[in-house]
C-alpha cells in the first residue's frame, strides 16, 4: 500500500491527477452537448473548462515524468487545484441554474480535486532532497 512516506507516493498522485484531469477534460470537450442536457451546465463553459484541463494535465504529467520532482511545480499544481476547488464552489454559490445531477457533478469533481491537492501536499512534505529538483 502506498503511504505518503513511500518514495514514489508523490509521483503516483501526480500521475493520478494528470490522468483524471486529462480524462475529465476530454469528456468535457467531446461531450459538452450531452453534458449540457444532463447537468444543465452551459456547453461553452464545459468546453472551456475542458480546454483548461488539457494543458494542465500535460504539465502535471511532465512534472511526474521528471527524474527529480520540482517542489515549485508541485506547489503550483496544488495552488491550481485549490483555485479549481474554490472556483467550483463559487460557481455553484453564484446561483447558476443546473440540474441536481449538475450540482452533484460539480461538487464531486471539486472534492476529488481537493483530495488530490491534499495528497500532493502530503507527498511534497515527505519528498527527500534526493527526489526533489
Amino acid at each position: 500500500m502506498l503511504t505518503p512516506s513511500h518514495p514514489n507516493f508523490l509521483r503516483h498522485v501526480l500521475w493520478a491527477d494528470a490522468v483524471a484531469s486529462g480524462a475529465t477534460g476530454l469528456v468535457m470537450i467531446a461531450g459538452a452537448g450531452v453534458l449540457e442536457s444532463l447537468l444543465g451546465l452551459p456547453s461553452a463553459l464545459t468546453r472551456e473548462a475542458g480546454a483548461i484541463l488539457m494543458p494542465f494535465a500535460g504539465l502535471v504529467a511532465i512534472v511526474a515524468l521528471r527524474a527529480r520532482i520540482s517542489r515549485a511545480a508541485v506547489w503550483m499544481i496544488i495552488a491550481a487545484n485549490a483555485a479549481w476547488t474554490i472556483g467550483s464552489f463559487g460557481f455553484l454559490a453564484g446561483g447558476v441554474a443546473t440540474t441536481a445531477l449538475g450540482y452533484a457533478f460539480v461538487i464531486a469533481q471539486a472534492l476529488v480535486v481537493a483530495i488530490l491537492a491534499e495528497l500532493e501536499y502530503a507527498g511534497l512534505r515527505t519528498l527527500t532532497a534526493a527526489q526533489a529538483g
